[in-house]
């Protein structure tokens, strides 16, 4: 299946027409699996040495190397150090939930250790109202991720996976696990799951295909598409991609491992919504944030640029989670049948609450989001 694009203003037609007809606030539990991995954010202010030090970039993720060791324990030592919860899945299925606000709503399954940062995590999350299905590694400790927030709020995320990265395909085959992917009606993973198990990933987007489920993936990071392995793993589970999300910069390193001869984000989101895809009950939607400016939306033949909530420098406290934010607020709306225009309106609405606070952390309700 492909789908052919044209330029519109309005998004208001671009619904996900398989959900229309759900009751808008009702049925949602366990609506949403998020599978990925998790980890605790160690998140420090740093300056530009101490970038320089590690060899890190500005807005840019990576996976630690033996050489980014000793950086955590540096990290730990900073002032005003913080631990947590985090992995981009796990982050946007928490802030998809605490938009809902119905307990339940979601389900979450990655890998931690036997550990009290795992145990921590869990807590967390189930106090959200997360059902989380970990995975218990009791042989390695819980993934960790170095957050390195400069002080104009740009970051630089490091993951050193450790447990996360021991998850395992038979596990999403436990019976009551698989319950949980059955009873869904949206699985998302951030692209960073197939480092740890395409299997799994891909195991979940089929079941979607053939089941007419929304599956949602995010791109997360260039190297994905840039190390062989992963893009492979990428291009492999591409057709079943219902929802695909990503930034300006992911996009461009998409465009640039197809050969694709462009960089307009606008052309790339078109050309990746139009790619052949399994399940043809619907077209492939893609939704790319670019910071400040509009958001580009290819979907059901339209292209939009969707405006984002304007925010001073002055009230901008660290940007980490932004875009995992955006995803959990965009599919909150998604679940419930709502427009892509509310979709984006959600995921705008949940990022500008997240940069105004450090870490992807939120208050306890999202006061001041009218539900259309």
């Amino acid at each position: 299946m492909r789908c052919s694009f044209f330029l519109c203003k309005d998004l208001s037609s671009c619904a996900p027409t398989a959900l229309f007809g759900l009751p808008t606030m009702t049925g949602l539990v366990r609506s949403i699996l998020g599978m990925g991995n998790p980890l605790l954010d160690v998140s420090a202010v740093i300056d530009q040495s101490f970038l320089d030090k590690y060899g890190l970039e500005k807005n840019n993720q990576i996976l630690a190397e033996d050489k980014h060791q000793p950086m955590y324990k540096e990290m730990a030592d900073l002032p005003g150090v913080e631990y947590i919860p985090g992995g981009a899945t796990q982050n946007s299925i928490r802030i998809a939930q605490w938009m809902l606000q119905v307990a339940g709503a979601t389900s979450y399954m990655g890998c931690v250790g036997k550990d009290d940062f795992g145990k921590k995590m869990s807590e967390i999350a189930t106090k959200d109202g997360v059902n989380v299905r970990y995975m218990i590694d009791g042989e390695t400790a819980t993934g960790t991720c170095g957050v390195c927030v400069s002080k104009d709020g740009s970051r630089s995320l490091v993951a050193n996976l450790a447990a996360a990265n021991n998850y395992k395909v038979d596990h999403l085959k436990e019976k009551d696990n698989f319950a949980l992917l059955e009873q869904a009606r949206i699985i998302y993973s951030a692209g960073f799951f197939l480092t740890a198990s395409a299997e799994s990933m891909l195991t979940a987007a089929k079941h979607a295909a053939a089941n007419n489920k929304m599956y949602c993936v995010n791109i997360s990071a260039p190297f994905l598409l840039q190390v062989p392995p992963f893009k492979k793993a990428f291009t492999e589970t591409m057709p079943y991609i219902d929802y695909l999300f990503g930034n300006e910069t992911e996009a461009e390193a998409f465009a640039e491992s197809e050969g694709w001869k462009t960089k307009n984000t606008t052309e790339i989101a078109a050309k990746i919504a139009s790619l052949p895809k399994e399940n043809g009950a619907r077209c492939r939607t893609v939704v790319i944030t670019q910071g400040a400016l509009p958001t580009v939306v290819a979907s059901q033949g339209k292209i939009v640029h969707v405006p984002v909530i304007t925010l001073g420098k002055e009230k901008l406290v660290d940007t980490n989670g932004a875009g995992d934010a955006f995803v959990g607020g965009f599919l909150s709306q998604l679940v419930a049948g709502k427009d892509v225009q509310e979709c984006c309106r959600a995921g705008n609405f949940a990022a500008h609450v997240v940069i105004q606070r450090s870490g992807c952390t939120f208050p306890e309700k999202p006061s001041g989001f009218m539900w259309a």
